[in-house]
């Protein structure tokens, strides 16, 4: 070891599939800092190789193995000329081959009188340290760091790059806690990289918004510079270099705006100071808002105020003579100080004190501030009760268009984590303060304790009491939901990662107390809370929150809790009839412009959330017949979409059968009212799971009792559609294991019954085509009710119905037993149906084929009615053929329904109602045969030959078929003469 340069070499062990490699090292320090490496392993990494490390370590462990040498510039100072030579040609020999060149030319230059290297005095030392002018700090390979942010970039975000550019971010909140000037350095080349990303400008061309993860960095990348700029020790110069630097990245065309590449028209409030008030005007003059503009206006900021430096420097900064009597007051009633500030740039001097290693000033103004929220949220609640009367006429201001829930600086969860920190036992950090750490309960996972250890604290307080107070106070704050997507999803994500920490603490009776404390304050504290009694129909809902209070409070204080819980279950913004913004301003209380209709990316999300509230208040209030009510109550009033209130409906129903328990009959009857709403609201709207829906409120009304069903059939037209009251709703309530599962006595049975079938009847009426089967299916064991819904159908025969729903009823009508009345529909449906010549495979072929052998079978008057339909509505050959062969197979009536008798004579095909059948098939193949012609091609040849001979077999059904046949045949060959091939076929098979 030279002077401040520490050399050595590094054996790396050899492993199973690498040789024994050893690795030269040089390292210069300077004044406890590593100020340059260089390592022949050749690895380029953003951070020291393992063998400088391991250098760097064993000069720390074993000082004493480390030969020190004096400067190499001392030790050549000693040697005479001599030894100088032979020390210089010695070195040359070792290492001719590298160094040779540069000896020859630093020779010709030292001999040369006018050299540059002659005019100056001395030569360099590179063993001898730097001069105590000279800037020393840590080594940073700018050109690796460079690359680094660039490969991770340029992976979007997968094979874990979003990772690794966190633990950048990571990295330099670590070098800013050391105090390490690189960190601002290390910061400006990860920003010059994402300012360069190419996806930048893409993105903003096609207007499409960057993802989340990616979004979420650039706001760390925000919040750093945030932190770098309120250094409180650093120097002017340097937070100008910064300003400068900042206002460039600034003013580039794709700068990501802070809300999310959305528009956002808010006031400067982070230079709601007068420290900052006049200045900046540039910046706060542009349309939008980028991720550097709160960065860029933190410039103006500065640590100079003497009541701020008193705070952050000391615990016993008091006045015990003040008094608190105005809004800005520098001490509160008890001497404490207090710090009035837009209360995210104060929190925003609390990160950069935690994050520039100044963890007890920190602490110190983080108990200020949030003393001063305590203080300001009581003189609120005053301030609303003494308004109360006016706000009670339905109009409200809001305090904060900006929300410290999911604002881009994160104060709530700065100052709670700032808290915390102090809070926790084994934070080294804190040892300043080990004489106050009396245990006064412990939170779940034994980390945290009361440890009452400030003087500005009530008696019986703690960091960790402070910490969850302030955090319930900026979850329960009213305030307006933010514009744009990515705003939105961030007040969500936010809210959820504050009550996750939250849960992880275990309540004791100390929290408990801070839980009913504030818990009261958001129900009472009006337009200032979002559990306030009247709240702007556009301010962010407590659901989430409520949620969480609710069930840490249920144990403790039901009532409280319950009283919250139905309280934040409004969702004004799907109110029409929601109160508006109060244009006037009253006590300074901003107020927000009415009217404007709200784009809630988020609502689905919002919905989804006051669901799960509701659901969680029907579980606790099982067996509780008053709140069950009152939750039933809010969920009706409340809740807008059906889909929601279906799953409440649910779960509702599903914890009030639990198995290992008796069926809970109120919670029942409060999971059938709510399908029951269900119904209603979507009875006229299109919901793919309707079917479903009807089904599951049947099986409901069913656990409910016999009352129920027989209710949901007497009011089924406020409920269902008359197809899903027919073929879902009395089908079911019909079936027999409805009838097994209430245990029903004859009478109750009927009684069920006949509530069915005036349903049914009632349908049928209002939509024969799609009940009138249904009706007569459930009227079947009721003569009446069974010819009402059958006269019905005739009704409705003439004008309302297909032919396909007439054969269906028919067919059905056969299969009871009533085959004339099956023939009277069949012969209506006839009348509807129209199959032209080429439609042989039509469906209802089959219907006309059926009612045929049924009009056949009756006997012959039915058969000569029924033809002439037929022949009206049937123009394909092969299907009247068909007809015409079975007519002339057996004889009509032959079955003898009903004692008919009949002649047992074959029907003529010379005389009525045959004739005009058989005539009518041969007019068929005679039109089907000309239009198969006028576009036949030579492929379908062989198929109309075979055709023709089909049509032949008809003809020679008629006793001058022959001659007829013939003549049709010379009429095609001469029709047709030009299709030469086809006329040859025609010849050869026809002559």
């Amino acid at each position: 070891m030279e002077g401040f340069h520490l050399s050595g070499t590094v054996t790396e062990p050899a492993m199973q599939s690498e040789p024994e490699t050893v690795c030269n090292v040089a390292i210069s320090f300077d004044r406890c800092k590593i100020t340059s490496v260089t390592c022949s392993c050749g690895n380029k990494d953003i951070f020291y190789c393992a063998h400088v490390v391991a250098l760097s370590l064993y000069r720390i462990r074993k000082p004493d193995q480390v030969k020190l040498h004096l400067p190499i510039s001392e030790t050549l100072f000693q040697m005479n000329r001599d030894q100088l030579q032979k020390f210089v040609q010695y070195l040359i020999t070792v290492h001719h081959t590298e160094v040779l060149p540069t000896a020859q030319k630093l020779a010709d230059e030292i001999l040369s009188q006018n050299s540059e290297i002659n005019q100056v005095h001395g030569a360099p030392d590179p063993t001898a340290g730097a001069s105590i002018d000279d800037e020393n700090c840590w080594h940073l390979d700018e050109e690796q760091v460079q690359e680094q942010v660039k490969l991770f970039l340029s992976q979007g975000g997968y094979h874990g790059s979003g990772k690794q550019l966190n633990l950048l971010f990571a990295k330099v909140r670590e070098m800013l806690k050391m105090r390490d000037s690189n960190g601002a350095r290390m910061l400006t080349l990860i920003t010059e990289q994402f300012m360069a990303d190419p996806r930048l400008s893409l993105w903003r061309q096609q207007g499409t918004a960057m993802t989340d993860k990616y979004r979420q960095l650039w706001d760390e990348l925000g919040a750093l510079w945030m932190c770098i700029v309120l250094n409180p020790h650093c120097k002017l110069e340097q937070k100008a270099s910064w300003l400068k630097q900042l206002k460039k990245w600034n003013s580039v065309d794709v700068c990501p705006w802070e809300d999310g590449n959305h528009g956002n028209e808010l006031p400067n409030l982070t230079n709601a100071l007068p420290q900052g008030a006049n200045a900046n005007q540039d910046s706060s003059n542009r349309p939008h808002r980028t991720v550097f503009t709160r960065a860029i206006e933190a410039c103006d900021l500065h640590w100079q105020d003497s009541h701020l430096q008193h705070i952050i420097s000391s615990d016993l900064y008091t006045n015990y003579c003040y008094h608190d009597d105005t809004e800005n007051s520098l001490f509160d009633s008890h001497g404490w100080p207090l710090w009035h500030e837009h209360v995210p740039t104060a929190c925003a001097r609390v990160d950069a004190l935690r994050s520039h290693g100044y963890p007890r000033e920190a602490l110190r103004l983080a108990i200020a501030i949030v003393n001063t929220l305590r203080r300001q949220q009581q003189k609120q609640l005053d301030m609303f009760r003494a308004q109360k009367k006016e706000l009670h006429r339905g109009v409200t201001s809001i305090t904060n268009l900006e929300g410290w829930v999911g604002h881009p600086l994160d104060p709530i969860g700065t100052l709670f984590s700032s808290l915390m920190e102090a809070c926790r036992v084994d934070d080294e950090s804190f040892h300043g303060f080990s004489d106050f750490t009396e245990n006064m309960g412990q939170c779940k996972a034994l980390e945290y304790q009361h440890l009452p250890a400030h003087k500005f604290l009530e008696e019986g307080e703690s960091y960790l009491t402070l910490a969850v107070e302030v955090a319930l106070i900026g979850l329960g704050q009213q305030r307006i939901m933010p514009d744009g997507l990515y705003a939105q999803e961030k007040v969500c994500r936010n809210e959820e990662q504050l009550i996750s920490k939250l849960q992880e603490i275990e309540l004791d009776d100390t929290l408990v107390k801070i839980f009913r404390k504030q818990a009261v304050f958001l129900l009472e504290a009006g337009p200032y809370s979002g559990l306030g009694e009247v709240i702007h129909r556009e301010s962010v809902p407590m659901h989430t929150f409520a949620k969480y209070l609710f069930t840490s409070l249920l144990p403790h204080d039901a009532e409280l809790a319950y009283k919250t819980a139905l309280r934040a279950m409004r969702l004004l913004v799907l109110e029409s009839t929601a109160p508006s913004g109060d244009m006037s301003r009253p006590h300074h209380i901003a107020s927000v412009v009415p009217n404007r209709y709200p784009r809630w990316f988020t609502l689905s999300h919002i919905e989804s959330q006051q669901c799960e509230l509701a659901s969680t208040m029907l579980t606790a209030a099982k067996g509780d017949v008053r709140r069950l009510e009152t939750v039933l109550e809010s969920i009706q009033k409340n809740i807008h979409s059906s889909s929601h209130i279906f799953k409440l409906a649910q779960d509702a129903f599903k914890i009030a059968t639990l198995m290992d328990s008796l069926p809970d009959i109120t919670l029942l009857k409060v999971s059938l009212e709510l399908g029951l709403q269900v119904m209603r609201m979507t009875l006229s709207t299109l919901n793919w799971r309707r079917r479903e829906m009807v089904r599951w409120l049947v099986t409901c009304a069913t656990e409910v009792g016999v009352y129920a069903l027989d209710s949901i059939m007497q009011n089924w037209f406020t409920l269902f559609t008359p197809t899903e009251a027919t073929s879902i709703v009395a089908t079911t309530v019909m079936s027999n294991s409805t009838i097994v599962r209430l245990h029903l006595d004859c009478h109750q049975q009927e009684k069920l019954a006949g509530s069915a079938r005036t349903l049914a009847l009632q349908c049928a009426m209002k939509d024969p085509q799609n009940c009138a089967l249904s009706a007569l299916t459930l009227c079947e064991k009721d003569h009446i009710a069974f010819e009402t819904a059958y006269q019905i159908v005739l009704d409705a025969a003439t004008t309302g119905m297909s032919y396909s729903q007439l054969f269906t009823i028919a067919r059905y009508m056969e299969h009871r037993g009533y085959p004339m009345r099956a023939y009277k529909l069949a012969t209506l449906a006839m009348t509807h149906l129209n199959l032209s010549y080429n439609q042989d495979t039509h469906p209802a072929i089959n219907d006309v084929l059926w009612a045929c052998a049924l009009s056949h079978s009756l006997g012959k008057n039915e058969l000569a009615a029924i033809i002439p339909l037929v022949v009206k509505s049937v123009k394909c050959a092969t299907v009247l053929s068909d007809i015409l062969r079975r007519c002339t197979l057996t004889t009509p009536g032959m079955v003898g329904l009903h004692g008919r008798r009949n002649s047992g004579k074959l029907m003529s095909l010379d005389k009525a109602p045959l004739r005009q059948l058989l005539d009518a098939t041969i007019g068929a193949y005679i039109n089907t045969t000309h239009s198969r012609l006028t576009h036949i091609s030579p492929r379908h040849y062989s198929e109309f030959i075979e055709f023709l001979s089909k049509a032949r077999e008809t003809f020679l059904m008629a006793h001058d078929g022959h001659i007829q046949f013939t003549q049709f045949i010379d009429n095609l060959k001469q029709i047709y003469k030009g299709k030469k091939k086809l006329m040859m076929l025609v010849r050869e098979r026809f002559g």
